[in-house]
């Protein structure tokens, strides 16, 4: 019979541990799954690999893999399946089938009415109810409100479980109402539910935590109800058990493993932030699965998680954006999502500035401006500010003018990201070197015109023991050259590009402030671009663009 190995997320309570083993023994005892082991893929011994090698050891080249969670998140999505994708790669030949996370379920709902109903006949979490109580015969379901309290999620998909189950626990079974809430990661918190139901007249909560295991978050919510009713004596309010080691959840357990065994598992993809374009969750997308690094795994002694900030698993990441040629609009709409979704904004000078005013108010936003000869962030800074807070836990935006990997110095950051093992995406975004003309009316490639198109930057002059430009093969180049940060040597440019063959009536367009309400284009020949920039006051940004293709121009000079 193929084996089972079930799969905890891990917890630094060992009360947590010893229901999880329970468990697993009452499923092993039961004799009808076959060969039963366990393990954590983090926290708690003992490690997932310990659980995977004791079966494999024991003969089992197929396994069911079965996530112990209650709601599909970044665990049951990512992490268990790419801590089972190493045990491959450790044991060759080994095949595995997933099993589905367990909610949402009737028989957890039944399991958590029962816990709820013993919490109204007394046996509340904490000894004894937390204020007010009354004897359990006297109470009835139809004036007893319930917070259900999950785990919380940035995965908007398992939120929206813990709302779904509570309505199915609220259908049918006759309290006066059921409200989700979490104790971390998301909104409402477990004091906010507990405020809305006493505002909505509730006299007696039960506080029903949606947790399988005992654990530092389901204390927490013990701790922050009685809290809570402490501060309003005139409430009853009681914390039911979690879920725990029960028959219930063995018959789930079985149940789930037949599903794998048929190949019926049903996942819900239709709404997964690692699948689809979720409003506020771009950063998900196609987020790679990696395994967590457990103490007792020989890949993983190297990594610990302190975890203060309640488990939170999205360890924090950075994606470099680009913010497009100015205006607020030009972002793409991956850059916007992931702006929308950011807790911190490393922000450039040149990065669209009016999408700022949108952000929400807890959204910490970092100036890294490199003002041209005025104060700038040193790139070093730059860097360490998106690794700390990365490993703060919050999700990093770095915003960036044009494309961060058009003279962007993008990558840097990227090198940067990787070389402390922060998690990084780059969204590319439209250059100004190809938005500038285009917006001044000029093509940077025409049939007929020009065929290529080089894009060059001018921070340093023809000369300069620095710069990494042929000057001398541009200048023979027949198609486009687009300059940026050339507005101090654009002199200096012509100059050596007509030295070297260029011609000097060749048509040259400034752009400056591209796409702004300010825009303005300055045309003139090459032998006449540096005099008629300092007679016009070009300031940065401006783009200088010369070819045939100026020619093109659908728009006259607006000086």
């Amino acid at each position: 019979m193929t084996g089972l190995v079930i799969v905890g997320h891990g917890t630094r309570s060992a009360a947590g541990v010893d229901q999880f083993a329970a468990l697993v023994e009452r499923v092993r005892r039961r004799g009808d799954v076959g060969d039963v082991e366990g393990g954590f893929i983090e926290l708690s011994r003992p490690p997932l690999t310990d659980a995977v090698g004791a079966l494999v050891a024991r003969g089992h080249r197929a396994l069911v893999a079965l996530p112990l969670v209650l709601t599909a998140a970044g665990h049951g999505k990512g992490d268990i399946p790419a801590a089972m994708a190493r045990e491959q790669e450790r044991h060759p030949g080994l095949s595995y089938r997933y099993g589905r996370p367990l909610g949402p379920h009737p028989l957890l709902h039944d399991a958590l009415e029962e816990r709820i109903d013993a919490a109204l006949a007394g046996a509340d979490r904490a000894g004894t109810a937390l204020a007010g109580a009354v004897q359990a015969d006297t109470v009835d379901r139809a004036g007893t409100w319930v917070a259900l309290i999950g785990r919380g999620s940035t995965d908007p998909d398992a939120n929206a479980e813990v709302a779904k189950v509570a309505r199915l626990l609220w259908e049918g079974r006759g309290y006066a109402g059921v409200e989700p809430g979490f104790v971390s990661l998301a909104s409402p918190s477990v004091p906010a539910v507990l405020e809305r139901l006493r505002r909505l007249g509730a006299r007696r909560i039960v506080v029903a935590p949606y947790f399988l295991f005992a654990g530092v978050l389901p204390d927490r919510i013990v701790a922050q109800s009685a809290e809570f009713a402490a501060a309003h004596p005139d409430l009853d309010v009681r914390v039911a058990e979690v879920i725990g080691d029960c028959d219930a959840l063995a018959d789930l357990v079985r149940e789930r493993y037949a599903e794998a065994l048929g190949g019926d598992i049903r996942m819900n993809c239709d709404t997964c932030a690692y699948r689809v374009l979720m409003p506020g969750f771009a950063d998900k997308v196609g987020r790679p699965q990696r395994p967590h690094d457990h103490p007792d795994d020989p890949v993983g002694h190297h990594h610990h998680h302190g975890h203060d900030h309640g488990h939170a698993h999205d360890h924090g990441s950075v994606a470099v954006v680009g913010g497009g040629p100015g205006p607020d609009d030009l972002i793409t709409v991956r850059g916007k999502a992931l702006l929308d979704a950011a807790d911190v904004v490393v922000v450039d000078r040149l990065a669209p500035q009016g999408l700022l005013a949108g952000l929400r108010p807890d959204v910490l936003v970092v100036d890294a401006a490199k003002v041209p000869r005025g104060p700038s962030m040193a790139q070093e800074a730059i860097n360490a500010a998106l690794v700390s807070h990365a490993r703060a836990g919050r999700r990093v935006v770095r915003l960036k003018g044009g494309d961060p990997y058009v003279f962007g110095r993008g990558h840097e950051e990227v090198q940067a990201c990787t070389a402390a093992g922060v998690p990084v995406t780059v969204v590319p975004g439209v250059s100004s070197a190809i938005a500038a003309p285009a917006l001044a009316g000029v093509p940077v490639t025409h049939r007929g015109v020009a065929h290529d198109v080089t894009v060059v930057s001018g921070h340093l002059p023809p000369g300069h023991p620095d710069s990494l430009v042929d000057w001398a093969a541009l200048a023979r180049a027949r198609g486009t050259v687009v300059l940026l940060m050339a507005v101090d040597t654009i002199a200096k440019i012509a100059s050596v590009l007509i030295e070297h063959g260029r011609a000097p009536e060749t048509p040259v367009l400034a752009v400056q402030d591209a796409g702004q309400a300010d825009q303005r284009s300055v045309p003139a020949r090459l032998d006449e671009i540096g005099a008629v920039a300092t007679r016009e006051d070009i300031r940065p940004p401006a783009v200088f663009v010369l070819g045939p293709v100026v020619a093109l121009s659908t728009t006259g000079p607006t000086v």
